[in-house]
């Protein structure tokens, strides 16, 4: 079975070129997927898509006539693909239900610790001779209030992770998770986490519920000075809107691993080029502000085991006509 690999880099075809040995033609592009580049799948049953891979109706319509069944996701998220569109056209869709929470979730971890005590800022400090201090200080976690809007997986092990560094631990859920409930977590309404938390940290799937559940009118429900961390979808919170708490102070901090005009920019190197996106550019004037390229999922074992199940559910599409980890539209809403 020949399978078109988008938006492939190096990384991705080292741990994907064991597909080898399960009989698969992987065929590699560097090419984002879009209904420009969907012919790239001709003579291809499967096309493996990342986060800022383009799944609308048009593209899909676009793979079906090329005689493509299968888009396999090597990702959790599930947001860029049009469901009832692919069930119209008849397109198995699968994905990546979970490949390291732990990853996510240290790296949310990483950044609520680096933005705090500015690690960032001290490094470039100390490179350039500047030992100061001032502008420096950070505050204890202990005994500060967290709260964590999406408990599932990665907002367990976060949750693990932040009790260990004695903060009282704030919920929101459709479902409440018995095991952050053990650690001591308190769930309530999200205007409660909203007005509560010291650190907000967004750990939800991009849903219409959660589309920019952080924007103008829920900005003043924000404890003034929170810091708000947002590892989830970048669509989770309205850009704008954030920088405008960052001025007036609403926002203490913000550390973000996700963005939600990101298929522009993130996982290329720009750095030779002038940034075309003003908003983005805007963020990074601010010193208060921690953004990382969407790297939170970026380690070994995250990478083994995306491998792993996206070449599992190829081979199950190729052997049964069905996907292991499958998505539908029924599950989407389950999902949200």
């Amino acid at each position: 079975m020949q399978v078109t690999v988008f938006s492939a880099k190096p990384y991705d075809r080292h741990f994907l070129d064991r597909g080898a040995a399960s009989g698969l033609s992987l065929r590699y592009t560097e090419a984002h997927l879009s209904l420009e580049t969907a012919g790239l799948a001709d003579g291809s049953g499967a096309v493996c898509a990342f986060v800022n891979d383009d799944l609308s109706a048009p593209v899909l319509a676009r793979l079906d006539a090329l005689g493509v069944r299968l888009v396999a996701l090597r990702c959790a998220g599930f947001n860029n693909v049009d469901l009832a569109a692919a069930r119209e056209y008849g397109l198995t869709v699968a994905r990546v239900p979970a490949y390291s929470p732990h990853a996510v979730a240290e790296h949310t971890m990483a950044i609520i610790l680096g933005l705090n005590r500015k690690i960032h800022r001290a490094y470039n400090r100390v490179r350039e001779g500047n030992f100061a201090l001032d502008g420096l200080l950070g505050f204890d976690l202990h005994g500060k209030t967290v709260g964590v809007v999406g408990t599932g997986k990665i907002g367990e092990v976060l949750a693990r992770i932040l009790a260990g560094f004695g903060c009282r631990l704030l919920g929101f859920d459709p479902t409440p998770n018995p095991a952050c409930e053990a650690l001591g977590m308190v769930y309530g309404s999200l205007e409660d986490v909203f007005s509560q938390s010291d650190i907000l940290s967004l750990n939800c799937p991009l849903t219409p519920e959660t589309r920019h559940m952080i924007r103008q009118d829920t900005l003043p429900l924000l404890k003034p000075g929170v810091m708000l961390i947002n590892t989830g979808r970048g669509g989770v919170i309205d850009t704008r809107a954030v920088i405008d708490g960052l001025k007036s102070g609403r926002i203490g901090a913000l550390g973000l691993d996700v963005y939600e005009e990101e298929a522009d920019l993130f996982f290329e190197d720009l750095s030779s080029q002038v940034l075309r996106d003003d908003v983005f550019a805007r963020l990074l004037t601010f010193p208060n502000v921690l953004i990382t390229g969407h790297q939170a999922f970026f380690t070994h074992e995250a990478l083994d085991n995306i491998a792993e199940t996206t070449l599992g559910n190829i081979v199950a599409f190729r052997d049964t006509g069905a996907a292991t980890h499958s998505v539908s539209v029924e599950r989407l809403a389950a999902h949200g």
